[in-house]
């Protein structure tokens, strides 16, 4: 294992490592210089490696006293420039609630990993699920919109982590990566490529005169320029409905015009954000949908099916958030049917359920957390609907 002396020191070649210390090479690879976090399982192997590699590239690591005080460190750190991270469980996520609608609606760039756990409250802490999966498109209080992805391997949880810091950079908000315990804690090949290789973007900053910039008003594609703190640019950062100078304005003209400005650029970026995989969907007969360490599971029982004769195909969901409504409402007009696989009672099916309109049927292949669902259950499900 070789450390590469450029600027962002990227452990470069093969390595065997788990997700989570993917997940924190891949943030370093992404040009992260602050880390504010507090332990949790299964996510501390995170903060471990972070606070250990960051001061070798100049960065900061604090530990907080608690989930609130990591997240806001954050935000403010973005606003001095950095691009800024942190990483949570379960229960630390639930507290972050209220800073990620803050980071929203300042629009501050900044990404935010959950391994997920079983849950509800302290629940099986050293045990994987997919149980916050709604709690991380609705989980703040207010309208908005959110990116989140889903990992299913190591070496996709490293580029993942930089693509995150990509979107958030792009469209100026927190962006969340929902991995779990066990692809947190799997350990499998990683390869990481020279420096050089890794495609990172950069948050706009203005250049114009000072005194005619507005610190909200967007751009052409919908996103406003970022100065950081000390440019000398007005820069007045409030969680109160404010115009496009950053100040308070409490009419429902004003709320109604930000709403636009933050829900748009997501909106109007749909083609540009949402990323799936598809596999064997063309003659598909019926379609598996999953995403994250339960994708592994239908990949395995989309090989078996097909084994047998079942025309079966794979939708996996990389972008969980915005959802793809359209593929899916485009594959339920053609199938017999819809199967989602997801550690949890059915959250994702829910949205599955929704997109398909009746068009075709879909169930439900999940269970509370605390193991990976075994493709034979999978399998099972496709027998007994077709």
């Amino acid at each position: 294992m070789t450390e590469n002396t450029t600027e962002s020191r990227v452990l470069t070649g093969e390595h065997f490592m788990t997700g989570d210390i993917a997940c924190a090479e891949g943030a370093l690879a992404a040009g992260c210089r602050f880390f504010g976090g507090y332990p949790i399982t299964p996510a501390t192997e995170i903060a471990e490696q972070i606070s250990l590699r960051l001061p070798r590239v100049g960065g900061t690591f604090i530990q907080m006293e608690d989930e609130i005080a990591a997240l806001t460190s954050v935000l403010g750190a973005s606003w001095a420039g950095l691009k800024s991270m942190t990483a949570t469980s379960g229960p630390g996520f639930s507290l972050m609630m209220e800073a990620i609608g803050l980071g929203l609606c300042t629009e501050t760039p900044c990404v935010i990993v959950n391994v997920q756990r079983a849950g509800p409250s302290t629940g099986l802490p050293t045990q994987g699920a997919q149980a916050d999966m709604m709690q991380a498109r609705w989980g703040s209080h207010g309208d908005y919109e959110i990116i989140v992805l889903a990992p299913s391997s190591p070496q996709e949880i490293f580029y993942q982590t930089i693509t995150a810091f990509n979107l958030s950079e792009t469209f100026r908000l927190p962006v969340i990566i929902m991995t779990d315990e066990i692809v947190g804690h799997m350990s499998e090949k990683v390869i990481i490529p020279e420096a050089g290789k890794i495609e990172t973007v950069n948050r706009l900053r203005p250049k114009g005169r000072k005194d005619r910039f507005k610190l909200f008003e967007p751009d052409p594609n919908g996103v406003a320029l970022m100065p950081a703190a000390g440019d000398g640019y007005k820069i007045h950062v409030t969680g109160l409905t404010h115009d496009e100078k950053g100040y308070p304005v409490m009419t429902v003209e004003a709320q109604a015009e930000m709403m636009a400005r933050l829900t748009g650029k997501i909106r109007n970026n749909i083609d540009r954000i949402i990323q799936t995989e598809e596999l064997f969907l063309d003659d598909a007969e019926i379609v598996f949908i999953s995403y994250g360490v339960s994708s592994r599971t239908c990949l395995e029982a989309m090989a078996m099916a097909r084994s047998k004769g079942i025309r079966a195909g794979f939708l996996r969901l990389i972008t969980i958030w915005p959802f793809p409504d359209d593929q899916i409402r485009a594959l339920a007009k053609r199938v017999k049917a819809l199967i989602t696989v997801e550690i949890n009672l059915g959250q994702i099916h829910r949205e599955v359920k929704r997109c398909a309109e009746g068009k075709a049927p879909a169930y439900l292949v999940g269970h509370p957390g605390g193991t990976v669902i075994p493709p034979e259950r999978v399998l099972a499900m496709a027998e007994e609907v077709l």
